[in-house]
């Protein structure tokens, strides 16, 4: 900055900076909802923890006793959701993904296994949801698992391959950025499950 006018001052490296910041944009959301869970762990409100991808190692490189590299491995079965604990006696189930698509969701950003799993604990009796954020809008949703299922059971029978940014704004509930926790989903959790049940 240039004193006293606060102009920017030439910066050839103000360009190159930028495009750093872009590119990190795919991994804020689960930054974002780790710090969140940690909140919640730490003021025990909740324990809600984000599941490890379960991989076969098969080949590891060691050039120094310090420095073991992976070099080759396998998931050794499909994921589930990404996030699973508990909340007031209850278990949660939540998937979490970002989309730079303005318009829509499109249902290639999810896996048919991580549906069907969902499905199971929905009818077991979890809370179970998506949270999704559409990065170009800088947005993020609670969409109840009860309101996605319909159109993915819809995509299932020939039906649309997405669903419409204006669908997942109508039946979710926006989740506000906070400094702590980043996103407060149990407010909302509490306002589309608990309350509804009492």
């Amino acid at each position: 900055m240039k004193y006293p006018r606060g102009v920017r001052a030439p910066n050839s490296n103000y360009q190159a900076n930028k495009q750093v910041q872009y590119g990190q944009r795919g991994m804020t959301l689960e930054k974002d909802l780790d710090r969140t869970n940690q909140f919640y762990l730490d003021s025990k409100k909740a324990v809600i923890h984000k599941k490890p991808t379960p991989v076969q190692i098969v080949n590891v490189d060691y050039p120094s006793r310090n420095k073991a590299k992976i070099t080759e491995a396998y998931f050794k079965v499909p994921s589930t959701s990404d996030y699973n604990g508990i909340y007031k006696g209850r278990y949660i189930d939540f998937e979490a993904k970002e989309t730079r698509n303005k318009t829509r969701f499109p249902f290639i950003n999810i896996h048919a296994h991580q549906v069907e799993h969902m499905r199971q604990c929905h009818l077991s009796g979890g809370i179970v949801f998506l949270i999704i954020k559409f990065t170009v809008h800088d947005e993020v949703f609670l969409y109840p698992f009860e309101h996605f299922v319909k159109h993915w059971d819809h995509f299932l029978n020939n039906g649309r391959k997405s669903i419409t940014y204006e669908d997942i704004k109508n039946e979710s509930i926006i989740l506000p950025m906070k400094y702590n926790p980043r996103y407060d989903y149990l407010a909302a959790v509490d306002e589309f499950y608990i309350e509804m049940e009492q």
